[in-house]
């Protein structure tokens, strides 16, 4: 016999706030396919866009504190592929590195602006892989859907808007364990590095730089027990 009784009612859909503060826990979907060059740490996690040259990564992120708590956010994140700088390196990817940093620096309390040896050995990591398990404190966002190619129109969604680092009150309060008030982004759409989805991007005429990674032996420092 089966009871229930005590199910929770069904979630209506509805999204996270703009501008919500919460601690967040990442959880890597792999997508099967491998980058060229890639650490063997991280063999079968990319993912390839079906309509461009971008090579992506695909996490889903729960929310840990807070009212919303148990609420999945899924964002992607370009590793390759899409427009280069100057410097010939995808731009989309220097975003998603800037957010991955942000992610580091929010879990183990470091200040961004931190570059002694000590910090700077808690950023290596052995591979993409060692985000797997992350959890940081951001701010949500939401994304205005965009036209479907069927003619159809994508729905909102929520992202992460912002990376909330230690230097920033929000982050403090939130490690307390006391909500935070929204903030509401003054933007229509919150930031996001997905790509436009592929071919790989060694695969272009001039492929875009493939970032190297680190090697951090003993696997990231929020696996250790390693946060301030």
């Amino acid at each position: 016999m089966l009871d229930f009784n005590d199910a929770a009612p069904q979630r209506t859909g509805d999204l996270i706030p703009d501008g919500t503060f919460c601690s967040l826990r990442a959880l890597l979907q792999p997508g099967g396919e491998n980058m060229e060059g890639g650490s063997e740490h991280d063999l079968g996690i990319f993912r390839f866009s079906l309509r461009s040259d971008a090579v992506y990564l695909a996490f889903e992120f729960t929310v840990l504190t807070g009212p919303h708590a148990g609420r999945k956010v899924w964002q992607t994140f370009t590793i390759s592929g899409g427009k280069v700088g100057e410097d010939g390196v995808s731009k989309a990817w220097n975003i998603s590195k800037a957010t991955f940093r942000a992610m580091i620096d929010s879990a183990l309390g470091l200040d961004p602006k931190d570059m002694s040896d000590a910090a700077k050995a808690k950023r290596n990591l052995r591979g993409f892989r060692d985000l797997d398990g992350i959890e940081f404190i951001a701010k949500i966002g939401i994304k205005r859907g965009e036209p479907a190619p069927d003619g159809g129109h994508y729905p909102d969604k929520n992202v992460i808007a912002h990376v909330v680092e230690p230097v920033e009150p929000q982050w403090a309060e939130i490690r307390a364990g006391r909500q935070v008030p929204p903030a509401p982004s003054s933007r229509a759409n919150a930031a996001s590095s997905s790509p436009a989805q592929p071919k790989p991007a060694w695969q272009q005429e001039t492929p875009a730089a493939v970032p190297k990674t680190a090697t951090a032996p003993q696997g990231p420092a929020w696996l250790r027990g390693d946060k301030k």
